[in-house]
């Protein structure tokens, strides 16, 4: 079965332009140019692998709609805007986005961000199925964590990034290994898209675990992960 793209983008020539195209890829394309649209139809499917999100959109902007999507769906989804401001960029990982994407675009970098979302979900990168630790528990078939016995909600690359913490536990890891782990390109060095996700992820841990640090900032070259492995 090919995967189900969900398009949510006022612009009527653009999103016939990447329907085309995701077509031609072999990928099964929905299309609302309405944000409240966008949000019905979503809620009304069960199959929707991807969102492509439109920031500037009327009646409701997308990063409204992605607050929305989020209090109920971990869903991947990649944000398009017109402006290319970081602070965009900043504010949609801040809100559980799972990638980011300036205007004007070309459609085969795209295809190779929605390539590399999916392919982590479905294709984990070991042969360990699941991850313990002394507090955590990790399934990486279900995408499911379980932390001081009540379960973790992350977005896609907020779970991806805690698996590339637990599977080098101890190690520290510099920004330009997460950025290579997490999608695979360049970012400039002044983004501050790896530091958001940490922050978020780190905030997300400690609500459920507060007396437990388990990403220790490395000051000057990156993050470790420091919980220690349940024998």
């Amino acid at each position: 079965m090919n995967n189900h793209i969900l398009i949510i983008d006022d612009d009527v020539k653009l999103t016939d332009l990447i329907k085309t195209y995701l077509q031609n890829h072999q990928y099964e394309v929905s299309i609302q140019n309405s944000p409240i649209e966008g949000f019905d139809f979503f809620k009304k499917k069960s199959d929707i692998d991807l969102i492509i999100l439109d920031i500037t959109m009327p009646q409701m902007d997308g990063f409204q709609l992605l607050r929305k999507i989020r209090e109920s769906s971990t869903v991947p989804i990649i944000m398009l805007t017109a402006r290319g401001e970081v602070s965009d960029r900043v504010i949609g990982l801040e809100l559980g986005a799972d990638d980011y994407m300036p205007k004007p675009f070309e459609p085969e970098e795209l295809i190779a961000r929605i390539q590399s979302i999916l392919r982590r979900i479905k294709n984990p990168e070991t042969m360990v199925d699941h991850l313990e630790f002394e507090h955590l528990k990790i399934d990486k078939l279900k995408q499911e964590v379980i932390l001081n016995g009540s379960e973790l909600v992350l977005s896609t690359t907020e779970f991806e990034a805690l698996l590339i913490f637990a599977e080098n536990c101890g190690e520290i890891l510099n920004r330009d290994f997460l950025v290579e782990k997490l999608r695979g390109i360049s970012w400039q060095s002044y983004d501050r898209s790896v530091d958001v996700l940490v922050s978020r992820l780190r905030g997300k841990l400690h609500k459920l675990d507060p007396d437990t640090e388990y990403i220790k900032t490395i000051h000057g070259v990156g993050y470790k992960f420091i919980d220690r492995i349940k024998q």
